[in-house]
This record gives C-alpha cells, structure tokens and sequence, in this order.
C-alpha cells in the first residue's frame, strides 16, 4: 500500500499572518509526531503573501482521520479560524504519472 500525500493551502487575513504562523508552527510538530505520519512540512507562499501551505504524508487514510480528529488539530483550528481570509483547501492528492 502507498502512503497518501496531502496538500493543503490557509489563507490568512491580511494582518493575521504572524497568528496563523504561529498556530500553524505548533500544529505542524504535534503532528509529525502521531502515528502514521510519514512527513509534515510548513511552507509560506512567495507568490501569495499570508498563504501557507502544508506538505503531508500520511501511511493511510486511517492515520489521515486520526490526525483531522487530534486534540492539536483542534486547537489549531479554533486559535486560528477567526484569522483565515477563506477556508482551508485540504487535497488528499492521487499519484498519476
């Protein structure tokens, strides 16, 4: 079986970024401990200022679930929800070539 790849894009409102930086920072090395995560790494865009990109690898969907049900996941989320330009954009991805 593969390991799923994740991309996922939060946009942050102008004036928020440090905010969601850092909510995003502490979410990002709680998750790369759970079980079943492979990688999980934090990007900021270059081309689209206060946009911030994670890259996932996941075992499978199963650790995929627990990490969207995990008390950090949920933490991050409510420090930050208030401080996104749009909602997060999360795209389990399905290799092709």
């Amino acid at each position: 079986m593969s390991n799923l790849h994740v991309v996922a894009t939060i946009p942050a409102k102008p004036g928020s970024e440090n905010t969601v930086r850092a909510a995003l920072t502490a979410l990002t090395e709680a998750s790369r401990k759970e079980d079943g995560c492979v990688s999980y790494d934090l990007y900021e865009s270059t081309m689209a200022a206060g946009t911030f990109v994670t890259v996932e690898v996941w075992t499978d969907q199963h650790a995929l679930d627990a990490h969207m049900k995990a008390p950090h996941m949920r933490e991050a989320a409510s420090t930050f929800g208030a401080h996104l330009a749009a909602a997060p954009g999360i795209h389990p991805l399905r290799p092709i070539a």
